[in-house]
């Protein structure tokens, strides 16, 4: 018989499994509870919050998606992050963290840092030879990786620091946020878990916010369903059945969301107004080799820093017509944002320019429409920066 894709598989994921109707698309279970076989004898889902039919095919999908054993599909990307903290880390244990991250992944580790929970360390993980001997001195029970970082698209040896971080027991987390399991495969890298904010590429409407953490092994994807039960953070049925919609187009959008970001940073690469693009693309990247090597796409982020500085990024927010001024990625619209105002706003302005995020700083997150159209946005919201 013949052994369909896993892309087959996830986009039919609940394809023809309703009993009752021969529904062809899996119905929403709202049902907040459901009634017991008899006195002592559960059926396969009982309440909601603890498993729910159509938020598990959800799991399901993601977890085939990814190559996993099982995901937990939760009710935000921060709640992903928290859950795998908290499933995987004993009291005053150490997680080493990338320099550069996403500023709410920032906030989270300062917080549980400062209330004594654990040990947080950044290092820069785009150097791969220093992280791995900062590692080796710090000895993590975690290592944290985000590849490409957000919002300066760094790019880290997953398979190396990963490597390094079992040499001394840790377990090795990956935020595929960015990528996706399509661009990007972290368990075939060596991962142990992969966090996502689904409310990014993987709904790709902006409509859902919510979180999924997969698991390489059964043992930890029922340590994870069992904490995501005990601390009350899993997703409703409602938006996982727009997940699942999302979903099934995910291959269609990325690609179109690839093939727009690699044509509209060509376009505007060179504009005078610009100091610098941060784009994996670009043979210019020092990460590039690296992407061509780990990623299977470059996505559909890029950042870049004007010479104006933050008078030059308020100009081109002025100018600009198509790129909606706004946090989120991943949605067939494109968008722009200032980190330093905005996503990493939680970081002080010091934390910020160790990490690389300066005044002029704007990421855009490329979306599907007509890519003529967003080069001519792009180019008229670029001459406006000039002044």
């Amino acid at each position: 018989m013949t052994e369909f894709s896993s892309l087959t598989r996830v986009i039919r994921a609940g394809i023809e499994t309703d009993p009752a109707q021969g529904a062809v698309v899996p119905p929403l279970y709202s049902s907040s509870t459901y009634a017991f076989k008899a006195f002592g004898e559960r059926r396969e889902f009982d309440y909601t919050r603890s498993g729910n039919p159509t938020r598990a095919i959800l799991g399901e999908a993601l977890a085939e998606l990814e190559g996993g054993a099982g995901a937990s599909v939760v009710a935000t990307g921060t709640a992903a992050m928290t859950l795998a903290l908290i499933t995987l880390l004993e009291p005053g244990d150490l997680v080493a963290y990338p320099h550069d991250c996403y500023g709410g992944s920032w906030r989270l580790f300062e917080e549980l840092r400062a209330k004594g929970h654990y040990r947080f360390e950044a290092v820069d993980f785009t150097d791969t030879e220093a992280a791995r001997e900062r590692l080796r001195e710090l000895r993590p029970s975690l290592v944290w990786i985000e590849t490409p970082s957000n919002p300066l698209l760094g790019v880290t040896d997953v398979r190396a620091i990963g490597e390094t971080g079992h040499e001394l027991g840790a377990v090795v987390v990956v935020d595929n946020t960015f990528l996706t399991p399509l661009g990007q495969r972290p368990f075939e890298l060596g991962a142990d878990v992969i966090v996502h904010s689904v409310t990014k590429c993987l709904n790709g409407h902006s409509d859902v916010v919510q979180g999924a953490i997969v698991a390489k092994t059964e043992e930890l994807a029922e340590r994870f369903d069992w904490w995501s039960n005990v601390l009350g953070v899993t997703a409703s049925p409602a938006d996982s059945h727009l997940v699942l919609r999302g979903l099934r187009t995910l291959h269609v959008r990325f690609e179109r969301h690839q093939r727009n970001a690699v044509e509209v940073v060509d376009a505007i690469k060179d504009h005078p107004a610009i100091r610098t693009v941060y784009f994996p693309g670009l043979e210019t990247h020092p990460g590039h080799e690296l992407a061509m090597r780990q990623q299977l796409g470059f996505g559909s982020m890029f950042s870049i820093d004007l010479a104006g500085g933050e008078a030059a990024a308020r100009r081109f927010v002025e100018g600009k017509r198509l790129f909606s001024l706004a946090e989120s990625l991943g949605g067939t619209e494109s968008l722009v944002a200032h980190p330093a105002t905005m996503t990493h706003v939680a970081m002080p302005p010091e934390i910020q320019a160790l990490a690389g995020i300066t005044p002029g700083l704007l990421r855009f997150s490329v979306g599907i429409e007509p890519a003529e159209d967003l080069i001519a946005d792009l180019r008229a919201s670029l001459d406006a920066a000039l002044g």
